[in-house]
This record gives C-alpha cells, structure tokens and sequence, in this order.
C-alpha cells in the first residue's frame, strides 16, 4: 500500500519486463494507423512506459522498472487499459486513475461494489477506453 501523502515520495518495487521487436512492431503499426493500442494489465503498462523513443513509439528492450505512473501524468503508447479492480491506497489503483481520471474511476468502483463486483488479481476486470 501507499504510505505517503505525497505521491512523488512513494517507492516503488522494480518489476522486470521484457518487450520484443515483433511487439513492438505490432503496436508501432498500431499507432501509424490511428488504431487503438490496448495495455492488458498494469504490468504492460508499466513495461510500455518505460520503452518508448521521442516519437512516442515503443522500442524494444529488457530489464527492471521502478516506475511509478501517478496523476498527472500523460500516457505515451496505450489509449486504453484493461486490469482489475485493485485494493485502496495501491499503486495499481493510482494509475488507474492516472489513465481515466479520478472522478471515473471512483464512479466505476461505486458501481462495481453496489453490484458485488470481485475485486482482486482473480476478480472480475474493467475496460478503460
């Protein structure tokens, strides 16, 4: 959980990510395209901010990333996002609402909970386009 009232405080845990050429491939045509280019978890998320050039596209590479995505912040590969409902005060929540806003997310959560959603890494998932 997130223990600071000051965001650029907190310290995250390096997670390790690898993305290929052929993935990268994929996506950059994505972009050339004007097509939507979905982050299937926060993991891809994190790994896809931590590899992009000065164009805005994604470059292939490997190895462990402390990133920390908080409010505000401007995404530079993903403009939608699919992952689960999270826990209050976690770092997987926080970017969410990095990526759709505060006042949607917090909208999403109140509905998933008045309809008994599951939340959790094996609960149910939120599609943010």
């Amino acid at each position: 959980p997130i223990e600071v009232e000051d965001l650029s405080k907190h310290k995250m845990d390096a997670e390790y990510y690898r993305i290929d050429d052929t993935a990268c491939k994929i996506v950059n045509r994505a972009k050339e395209y004007g097509h939507r280019v979905c982050s299937i978890g926060t993991t891809t998320m994190r790994a896809m901010e931590s590899s992009f050039t000065a164009q805005k596209l994604l470059k292939p590479s490997e190895g462990w990333t402390n990133m920390f995505i908080h409010p505000p912040y401007d995404f530079n590969i993903a403009d939608a996002l699919v992952t689960n409902f999270h826990l209050p005060k976690t770092s997987l929540l926080i970017m969410t609402c990095a990526f759709a806003g505060y006042e949607l997310t917090m909208e999403a959560y109140k509905k998933a909970i008045k309809d008994k959603y599951r939340f959790f890494s094996y609960g149910d998932a939120l599609l943010i386009i």
